[in-house]
């Protein structure tokens, strides 16, 4: 952990995840249209239907362009900043409150409770921007609206309930980054033990350690928790307005009450694979994200710190000239 207090945690973290999502958004993009895609919509939506991960890619590109790939794009970065910044703010502060009260190393098994609890905080507070997000992700070229315009129509289709539809689904994957965290404080933690031991004592991982390390952290917990990744996606998204020419049978197929029917009628249509449609980008996305995320945190980090020092120098400096 850096000398650095709750709020520059917290803004270290949220550069690194602006600059993470940024760079893979067109993934984020592509994944959450294969989550929400069902076969009861394939032939009122061709185009909004994807064989693979390659295909999405050419179909938005073909259809709707370069800009297709970033539907969601201002919502999206908004809400990467507001999660990752509350996220790092809720951990250093909870993380910091327990080290207090109980001194010396904190065990696997309390870093995934305190990323939890951080990650339930963080969720509750920055929801409905996700919500906006997966709508403009996932809406008909025709019916794409603004961030206001989406939040606008959610809250007077769904009253403002709509804007946490999911709550439940992200309530639970508060465990996600628990395991991601508690393993990257793990596998740093004895990484670094290692090069202790070779007689490297400057107590910092190469951008290049905490990569493979932050990649390896993320890719476990997203395979652990992508069937509720799926579900929350489905939750948050609306059906086009041509669903109302389908039977009523395949109507109820994809008009959903909570996650866990999700997870039924998915396995009862698909099997377990169903559980996993979109996986593949999701965890190149999830892992060069994450991956990206820690190592431009420590590097924000680190300028902070030196900000922050040399700001306290020229506090000290400026009252001994005027003295002179």
């Amino acid at each position: 952990m850096s000398k650095l207090t709750p709020f520059g945690n917290a803004s270290a973290g949220a550069l690194g995840a602006l600059s993470a999502n940024l760079a893979v958004f067109p993934l984020d993009v592509i994944k959450t249209r294969l989550q929400v895609q069902t076969k009861e919509l394939k032939s009122l939506s061709p185009d909004q239907h994807y064989d693979s991960a390659v295909d999405a890619f050419l179909k938005i590109l073909k259809t709707e362009g370069v800009w297709g790939l970033y539907s969601g794009l201002g919502a999206g970065l908004f809400g990467t900043v507001a999660s990752a910044f509350s996220y790092f703010y809720f951990y250093s502060y909870v993380r910091g409150s327990y080290q207090k009260k109980v001194p010396g190393p904190i065990s696997t098994g309390m870093e995934l409770i305190l990323g939890a609890i951080s990650g339930a905080m963080s969720q509750i507070c920055t929801l409905p921007v996700a919500v906006v997000t997966t709508r403009q992700q996932t809406s008909a070229k025709d019916e794409k609206l603004s961030f206001i315009g989406t939040m606008t129509k959610i809250i007077h289709d769904e009253g403002a309930a709509g804007l946490w539809r999911g709550l439940q689904a992200s309530l639970v994957l508060c465990v996600n980054p628990a395991i991601t965290y508690g393993m990257f404080e793990r596998l740093k933690t004895i990484w670094l033990a290692r090069l202790h031991r070779a007689g490297d004592t400057s107590g910092r991982l190469s951008a290049g350690q905490t990569f493979i390390i932050g990649a390896l952290s993320k890719a476990l917990a997203t395979v652990v928790t992508y069937p509720y990744i799926m579900a929350k996606v489905k939750m948050q998204w609306k059906p086009p307005k041509h669903v109302a020419t389908l039977s009523q049978k395949d109507r109820d197929a994809v008009t959903y009450k909570s996650s866990i029917d999700i997870l039924q009628k998915v396995l009862a249509k698909e099997g377990v694979t169903g559980w996993y449609n979109g996986l593949q980008p999701q965890i190149i996305k999830a892992v060069l994200c994450q991956a990206i995320l820690f190592v431009c945190k420590d590097q924000f980090a680190a300028w902070t710190v030196m900000l922050f020092a040399l700001f306290a120098k020229a506090k000290t400096v400026a009252p001994a000239v005027s003295g002179q």
